[in-house]
């Protein structure tokens, strides 16, 4: 893109204009924060036991002592090595903002359903220190519409995003938020998913005030052109349109032996 070269002048002009947008923009943000949390809460029923490093815990167990609680959806299924990159990401932002959170009344917990022993594998070479707990077995995942059974896939009847239709895969990415009253009763009070995410991604707000923005112009257009593990950058091989890693040599083999797919 072509820029203009202005005088300071100008440039100020133009600079002062623009901050009025900016400004109806963070009004519009807190008007619909406030929206947000006005929403109707729906009463947890149900009764969710998750594995976690001290033994078997419920939902309630996971406020920690706090009355708010939000749950991330990690993407990371029984059999798997390593979590998607996208989660990752997200992940990474948590961890920074984790003792402001804890201090403010808010736990923050990962779920996935991946068994306990998957989890910490991959949680200790990210050197993540949030609580990430195993749904494994549970009907967690599915009853907040991140994962899905093998005929939703087959059929394209899953339910992601508020909307039904066919997924790439098993298990999705979110966040849900739960409150827990004084009585014990808990509340699920919000979920959000895909794009819903990203304003908690700080490396997306430094990016979006840099002449080249976020440079997402790849065969996805998405995170997943540029983004990595935090431990994988300038390893050679690339990230896929579902947010798995494929290392350059997997890669090289897909692209020979499953060109006819």
């Amino acid at each position: 893109m072509q820029h203009r070269i202005v005088s300071r002048d100008q440039w100020l002009q133009e600079r002062t204009a623009f901050l009025a947008k900016e400004k109806e923009l963070t009004k519009l943000r807190d008007r619909l924060s406030e929206e947000r949390r006005a929403l109707p809460w729906v009463k947890v029923e149900k009764s969710y036991v998750f594995d976690t490093p001290d033994g078997k815990k419920t939902l309630a167990d996971l406020f920690d002592g706090r009355s708010q609680l939000i749950i991330k959806h990690f993407m990371l299924a029984p059999g798997q090595k390593e979590g998607c990159v996208g989660c990752s990401f997200e992940s990474d932002h948590a961890q920074a903002a984790l003792v402001h959170l804890e201090n403010h009344d808010v736990s923050y917990v990962a779920v996935a359903r991946a068994p306990l022993a998957e989890i910490e594998a991959f949680q200790k070479r990210m050197g993540w220190s949030f609580r990430w707990v195993s749904s494994f077995g549970s009907d967690f995942n599915y009853d907040f519409n991140v994962s899905f059974t093998p005929s939703q896939l087959a059929n394209g009847t899953a339910f992601y995003n508020y909307r039904a239709g066919p997924v790439p895969l098993e298990d999705l990415s979110g966040l849900s938020v739960f409150y827990k009253d004084e009585k014990g009763s808990i509340y699920h009070t919000y979920s959000t998913f895909g794009r819903g995410a990203e304003e908690r991604l700080g490396t997306y707000v430094f990016l979006d005030i840099t002449p080249n923005g976020r440079n997402e112009t790849g065969p996805s257009h998405t995170l997943a052109d540029w983004v990595r593990h935090h431990d994988r950058y300038g390893a050679p091989g690339h990230v896929s349109a579902v947010g798995r890693w494929v290392p350059a040599e997997q890669g090289a083999a897909c692209c020979h032996g499953n060109a006819a797919e």
